[in-house]
């Protein structure tokens, strides 16, 4: 029934508003329990890619549309590193209207500009950081009176939080950690709202420590410093300047939780531990998660038998690319058994 129709009683609707849904939402909580054995904690994993487009951004960008048809909106705009490109790629393409997206040139995985393209959106690609796209993207919704759908859209932080809602609804309560990457911060503030929420309908007892990641290159509220430059392999958080700081600093502090970077190389780690260990397939983004726990474990500031809720934003398919640096080829052989058996042993 998509989270509009699931939620729709939770959040700023009413009977003007269309109903959008792709059936977006109601995303799989996965027990990765080897990982989680390894690492000493009841270790749970959202699995955000399974959503319509690929990743979390579906889950918000069904309210943003549906109140930007409500307004009148003839158009939808945003700048992205992928993942809000692709989503409102898809969703202008469900609803009919035009969509406009500003991309950082050469900075988005192969997969999403694909989506974007595929799915009919208008897609400009800007010399200068995801930060300058998102200033333009600004300015052209203010100028042409287009919809803007990044997370400065309240919409999506509100609908965003329903990923928080069904997490407590599948454990039936609130995990000890949640940890979730972090780039223009949306939506770990999402995720912090729609516990609070739940915990003052009666619903849950307890709160979890908020546990934000970033990536080491990209890691200005990890850091408490300007980070004009981004440079990381996980695409998708590859921002200098998160519009939603103020909020996810405000989360993190209140949940009594931290930030903490990851490098590179401890992100693709990640990627293929959870691969190979799980069965999970998740971008290098989603991949921080398990590098941020795999980090606070071996430093011994994981506490032993918490339950941790992990966000895995977005699909491995998004970037393939940067799965086959690291996951080796395949091997080749002719047509005969004896080259076969030989390469099975």
């Amino acid at each position: 029934m998509g989270v509009l129709g699931r939620f729709g009683k939770y959040l700023p609707i009413s009977e003007h508003t269309p109903c959008v849904n792709l059936e977006e939402g109601s995303t799989p909580l996965v027990r990765l329990g080897r990982i989680g054995e390894e690492l000493g904690v009841e270790l749970w994993a959202k699995l955000e890619g399974c959503n319509p487009s690929g990743s979390f951004k579906d889950r918000g960008m069904v309210l943003a549309v549906a109140k930007a048809l409500e307004d009148g909106a003839r158009a939808l705009v945003c700048a992205s590193t992928g993942n809000t490109s692709a989503s409102a790629a898809a969703y202008a393409a469900h609803v009919g209207v035009p969509c406009y997206v500003l991309l950082p040139s050469g900075k988005v995985a192969l997969g999403k500009l694909a989506q974007a393209l595929i799915y009919g959106a208008k897609v400009i690609s800007v010399d200068g950081s995801f930060d300058r796209a998102l200033e333009m993207a600004r300015e052209a919704s203010a100028a042409r009176g287009l919809a803007m759908v990044n997370s400065v859209n309240p919409y999506r932080i509100i609908s965003q939080k329903t990923g928080a809602w069904e997490i407590c609804e599948s454990l039936g309560r609130a995990p000890d950690l949640h940890v979730i990457p972090v780039g223009n911060a949306g939506n770990i503030s999402a995720y912090w709202a729609g516990y609070k929420d739940f915990k003052s309908w009666g619903r849950i007892s307890s709160l979890p420590k908020m546990i934000g990641i970033q990536a080491e290159g990209a890691a200005p509220l990890a850091t408490g410093r300007p980070c004009p430059n981004p440079e990381t392999v996980a695409t998708a958080i590859r921002i200098g300047n998160p519009v939603s700081a103020k909020t996810a600093l405000e989360a993190v502090a209140e949940s009594g939780g931290q930030f903490e970077t990851v490098t590179d190389d401890e992100i693709l780690s990640a990627q293929k531990m959870l691969a190979s260990r799980a069965g999970v397939f998740a971008e290098p983004a989603s991949c921080t998660t398990i590098a941020g726990l795999v980090k606070l474990s071996r430093a011994g500031k994981l506490p032993k038998g918490a339950s941790v809720a992990v966000i895995l934003t977005g699909s491995g398919l998004k970037d393939p690319d940067a799965a086959m640096s690291q996951a080796g080829r395949p091997a080749e052989i002719g047509s005969s058994m004896e080259e076969l058996m030989e390469a099975m042993s």
